[in-house]
């Protein structure tokens, strides 16, 4: 029993396994894979970025990520994309 429970949590503490919460497509690739953002962890491959969920709301959480990125293709939030008018709003945020 105490090694399913270890199991258990060295699997739930698993980076790989840990749900994405954000997710977004910069326009370009991130100079940088891993990243602070404001209170995100952000980390980016090809694919996009990705990080867990914050006590921030999703427009601040999209804004401090195009400060850091630059414009983004798409960002989505619990599998939510936003729609083409808060895209535009965050993205007007990037330096």
């Amino acid at each position: 029993m105490i090694r399913t429970a270890v199991l258990s949590l060295a699997l739930l503490s698993s980076p790989a396994l840990a749900a994405s919460y954000y997710v977004a497509e910069p326009a370009t690739q991130p100079a940088q894979q891993r990243f602070v953002a404001r209170d995100n962890v952000w980390r980016c491959d090809a694919a996009g970025c990705t990080s867990t969920r914050t006590a921030s709301r999703p427009a601040i959480v999209c804004g401090s990520l195009v400060r850091e990125v630059g414009a983004l293709r798409s960002f989505s939030v619990e599998g939510r994309a936003f729609d083409a008018e808060a895209l535009q709003s965050c993205n007007s945020r990037a330096r």
